[in-house]
């Protein structure tokens, strides 16, 4: 993930006490060396890595004229090089054992352009691809590589856009369901394309949008 350690700590905690195995790792995915380590680590103590959530994410705003490189490259980073390289290592073990599920997290600007957002827009863009990419190479091995493609969810991501009037009210007016998504809004689209349910999909991206798409 990208941050401190907090969470991870916190995570680890609830599903131990659900009566899971459980390992914390922190470490910023940005960096090739954390996403080769946090794999690596995850099998040395699991003995083996079935289901890959690519999940991590930053969003830095600003006028595509006036985009800084340092913004450009962290949300690259982040939000696009780090799907490929944790897709990769863990996939490596999936394809000896001959299964395994990467589920990416995609976006609703995988399909659209935004405004403000110009690397987030194609770092998620970039996702779809990936995804399409991996899982035509890996589909006749066992391993199922989709994305879930979230609308405008209620997360510090969409601070900026919750606090603003205008934009909140533009925004919540095109969702057929009334409401900003919320992050638990996510978990059965999660749980399916982890399952064997979804052994036949490869490829796909799963919108949760709350409508927003089929205006």
């Amino acid at each position: 993930m990208h941050g401190s350690g907090t969470a991870p700590k916190a995570t680890q905690h609830k599903l131990e006490a659900a009566g899971a195995k459980a390992i914390a790792l922190v470490g910023d995915v940005g960096s090739p060396e954390v996403c080769a380590r946090l794999v690596e680590e995850t099998v040395e103590h699991f003995g083996a890595i079935d289901i890959l959530v690519n999940n991590a994410g930053i969003i830095r705003r600003a006028p595509a004229a006036e985009y800084s490189e340092e913004d450009w490259l962290a949300v690259i980073d982040v939000n696009l090089s780090s799907v490929f390289r944790l897709t990769q290592h863990a996939g490596r073990h999936m394809l000896k054992q001959g299964s395994g599920k990467v589920i990416n997290i995609a976006s609703l600007l995988t399909f659209q352009g935004g405004i403000l957002v110009p690397a987030y827009a194609a770092a998620k863009g970039g996702v779809g691809q990936l995804t399409k990419a991996f899982a035509n190479e890996w589909a006749s091995k066992g391993v199922n590589v989709n994305a879930i493609a979230p609308g405008y969810m209620d997360t510090d991501n969409t601070e900026a856009l919750r606090k603003n009037p205008e934009r909140a009210r533009q925004i919540l007016e095109r969702i057929p369901a009334g409401r900003w998504g919320h992050p638990e809004d996510l978990a059965g689209a999660a749980v399916f394309l982890a399952s064997s349910a979804s052994d036949y999909i490869h490829g796909h991206i799963l919108v949760v949008d709350g409508g927003w798409l089929n205006r």
